[in-house]
């Protein structure tokens, strides 16, 4: 990889809605930070709990492996590309910023508005349900429910307790971020290493003391059949996989972003793939597929087989961790997305303000965590992370495809490190892309045209925002200034 170091490329210019002279962010986050926001933020709560819903789709454990490792090797190719955005364009709202730069600030809009109303908030509430999940292994009356609100005559809209904490959690980790990005990152490297730790026992523990059978690999159960089996296993995978592209997010906080951000990605993605192969080698070791398929805490059951009763235990603090670490990674870093668009005038003002004596974006982390906050009180697990995944995916897609149109529109850009095996890995990823949002359409039509509809709000609601902020820029009498580099078309 290139360690030529180069200057910082140049802001564009503010808009009017910029903050100038107010407090700034700081580029607190040094390499181990880095890496671990990449690895601590993609490994959560997917790789305890997903292999048994893959396993009911594939119908069997081998080519739940196959999965893994298409899903993992596609990760990384994405990886591999944000690499080369993140050195070029190191800025606060990563994707948001590759966006704009590639296809104009009518894009850039879209993406904040379809992140911060419901990729970025349901992949926060999908950690929370899932570190909840775990919680309520200590305490089972948190499947209860608490609260009741009837409406209509016969229908009501219940809450549970793990509905309840997964909200509250949300609030806890977004009050912690607003207090510095130092703290955040540190916190971050921490957990992340108590989450390697936990797996790194699992995979030794599951393989040497769990008495199991390698030919638990060739069984088989009955499930979804051919192509679509496999498309839909692998929304499972990309969603345990998901968070390699929230380092771009934080791309203003990275020290020297130039070399720790391809750095950070590349290696991070190869630990956590890794690592999931490693995991899933110990669970469907351990447990037959029948007893995999039975459970959903499939991570919890095959340590239950070699370390008995304590190893539930262990296994439920070892999520707990680890989605801890990852709700945090998510926080962090999505919040930095409605900044990076208020920033540009494009959001309310306050949500680019920054917290004068904790330096990171106090009001805009909070917002996130409201609506985040709703989507936990509303949905359940797998429900909630289709949404995330479907809405998402579209937006790697564009994300990937600008890198493309960047080298051809902006070959003035500074590049320290560039996509191996260019053009061939974006266009790969770009197709595969295409064909799983096509497939989850197809099979999941509800769930994905909910995300298509609401990503879509966001082109009305960019033009009545234009409307209305050059309208309120001409009563005040100050232009909205345009970003030196905004391309034609959608602005």
């Amino acid at each position: 990889m290139p360690e030529t170091k180069i200057a910082t490329p140049q802001p564009r210019s503010r808009t009017r809605s910029a903050p100038a002279n107010g407090p700034q962010l700081t580029r607190g986050l040094g390499p181990y930070a880095t890496t671990a926001v990449v690895a601590g933020t993609v490994i959560g709560t997917g790789i305890f709990l997903v292999p048994s819903q893959m396993l009911a789709h594939t119908g069997s454990p081998l080519k739940v492996m196959e999965v893994w490792v298409f899903a993992g090797v596609l990760s990384l190719f994405g990886a591999l590309g944000y690499a080369e955005l993140g050195g070029a364009l190191p800025e606060a709202g990563g994707e948001y910023v590759y966006l704009r730069e590639s296809y104009g600030r009518g894009m850039g809009f879209v993406y904040g508005w379809s992140q911060f109303l419901v990729a970025k908030a349901a992949s926060i509430a999908t950690i929370a349900t899932g570190f909840m999940l775990y919680v309520s292994y200590f305490f089972p009356s948190l499947n209860d429910v608490l609260w009741r609100i009837p409406f209509g005559r016969d229908a009501a809209f219940s809450l549970t307790g793990l509905q309840i904490g997964s909200a509250l959690i949300i609030f806890l980790l977004s009050g912690i971020n607003v207090l510095g990005v130092r703290r955040s990152g540190a916190l971050q490297t921490v957990f992340t290493v108590a989450k390697l730790s936990v797996l790194v026992v699992l995979i030794v523990a599951g393989i040497a003391l769990g008495h199991g059978s390698f030919e638990h690999f060739r069984a088989a159960v009955p499930a979804a059949a051919g192509t679509s089996g496999f498309l839909l296993a692998t929304v499972s995978a990309l969603w345990a996989y998901d968070g390699w592209n929230n380092l771009s997010m934080v791309g203003a906080e990275v020290q020297n972003p130039q070399r720790n951000m391809p750095r950070a990605l590349i290696i991070g993605m190869l630990i956590v793939l890794g690592v999931y192969l490693l995991a899933n080698i110990s669970y469907f070791y351990v447990l037959t597929p029948g007893e995999a398929l039975a459970t959903t805490t499939i991570a919890l059951s095959a340590a239950r087989r070699f370390l008995g009763a304590g190893g539930g235990t262990f296994v439920a603090v070892g999520v707990m961790i680890s989605s801890f670490a990852a709700l945090n990674g998510s926080v962090l870093t999505g919040s930095r997305i409605p900044y990076a668009q208020a920033h540009d005038g494009l959001f309310p003002m306050r949500l680019a303000r920054v917290h004068p004596r904790f330096h990171t974006p106090a009001i805009a982390i909070m917002a996130q965590a409201a609506v985040a906050g709703v989507f936990a009180l509303t949905g359940a697990y797998e429900a909630l992370y289709t949404k995330a995944i479907y809405s998402e995916w579209i937006f790697y897609a564009l994300v990937t495809a600008g890198i493309i149109i960047l080298r051809r529109r902006r070959e003035d850009l500074a590049r320290p490190y560039r996509t191996w095996g260019y053009p061939v890995v974006p266009v790969v990823f770009v197709t595969v892309a295409v064909l799983i949002l096509g497939d989850t359409l197809i099979q999941r039509p509800a769930d994905a045209l909910w995300c298509i509809g609401l990503t879509a709000s966001g082109i009305p609601a960019y033009f009545l925002w234009k409307a209305w902020k050059a309208r309120s820029d001409a009563a005040s009498g100050a232009g909205l200034a345009q970003p030196r580099s905004t391309p034609s078309g959608f602005v």
